[in-house]
């Protein structure tokens, strides 16, 4: 089986699990929090090197306050977790997106967690929080713009590369392969300019019931892909 290097995935389908189950919604949302560890453990025992996961968008804050506040209580809980999950599996942990209107003691945990993971080894996996592609491409163009200005770049020669390079993601290759999860078909402002010629594979199932069968079910999916990248396949 091709495993693919970077899996992208939406998280979706926790709140109508939780309502299957007779469940409230935060309820879907911390079961859902617990399978992104279980997630990130068999991805790596399968060979997936990098894992992006979107766990809280620019647009999650139009939700009622109750369930943002609920939300923001399980990212607090989360990243604790998180800590110790990382330290177990040699994760190498990242955030992005725009973390400036989170909460002082979520900035400071996410530093941590950034800062006692940077040398692990195992899986490397990004959390986008707070995170939009549509706003990561806006504070990218503003820096260039910027850098522009004090002359660090002669706008004649920015490039796709250049672009790339001011992204949150600059450090870490394209995803392969994109998972939406609980029957959902679009990208909800995801990376954007990163999935331009990734894989995608679509779910009925919620993420809380995803399991290491779904995820290789996704992957044996890739496998029947053919991946041209804009060019044309060679007839055999």
């Amino acid at each position: 089986m091709n495993v693919p290097q970077h899996i992208a995935i939406i998280l979706d389908g926790n709140g109508r699990w939780a309502k299957s189950k007779g469940m409230p919604r935060n309820y879907g949302h911390a079961q859902g929090s617990k399978n992104v560890e279980r997630i990130c453990e068999e991805a790596w025992r399968l060979g997936i090197k990098y894992l992006t996961v979107y766990a809280f968008s620019t647009e999650n804050w139009s939700r009622p306050k109750n369930e943002v506040d609920a939300l923001m209580t399980l990212l607090r809980n989360y990243m604790k977790t998180c800590l110790k999950t990382a330290a177990k599996n040699d994760m190498k942990i990242r955030v992005i997106g725009d973390i400036e209107p989170l909460d002082e003691n979520i900035k400071s945990r996410i530093k941590e967690l950034e800062e006692a993971t940077v040398n692990n080894g195992g899986l490397n996996f990004t959390i986008a929080l707070n995170y939009g592609s549509r706003d990561e491409i806006t504070r990218a163009v503003k820096k260039i713009a910027e850098d522009c200005r004090e002359g660090k770049i002669n706008p004649d020669s920015i490039t796709e590369k250049t672009v790339n390079d001011y992204l949150d993601t600059h450090d870490i290759p394209d995803p392969d392969l994109m998972i939406r999860t609980s029957g959902e078909q679009r990208l909800s402002n995801y990376l954007l300019w990163q999935l331009a010629y990734s894989e995608f594979y679509f779910t009925d199932v919620p993420w809380p019931a995803f399991t290491k069968e779904e995820l290789i079910k996704a992957i044996e999916e890739y496998n029947h892909r053919h991946r041209r990248f804009g060019g044309v396949e060679e007839e055999k």
